[in-house]
């Protein structure tokens, strides 16, 4: 199973855990699962043509998947996947 560590915004969609866990053997997969297990993170993670939003970044085993295979990145089992918000401010 694959550990998605979840940011405090998101929490309210998975009772207030951190941390879930689902399986998934790319990101793509692993999302999906978060959303069946979770609903409402599709609409709050994806745009209306199914990519990632502009201001989430995700990340396995603490490599962006924006400098991998995308939502294609490949997932192990015992891997953690990091939902970030991206932070910006002057």
């Amino acid at each position: 199973m694959t550990v998605v560590r979840i940011p405090t915004q998101l929490r309210p969609l998975t009772a207030g855990a951190s941390e879930v866990t689902v399986e998934g053997r790319t990101v793509a997969e692993v999302l999906v699962a978060l959303e069946a297990a979770h609903p409402g993170f599709t609409d709050r993670l994806h745009d209306e043509q199914g990519q990632l939003r502009r201001f989430v970044n995700v990340f396995v085993a603490d490599e962006d998947i924006r400098f991998l295979d995308g939502l294609e990145t490949p997932v192990l089992p015992d891997s953690t996947v990091s939902i970030v918000p991206a932070v910006a401010g002057g």
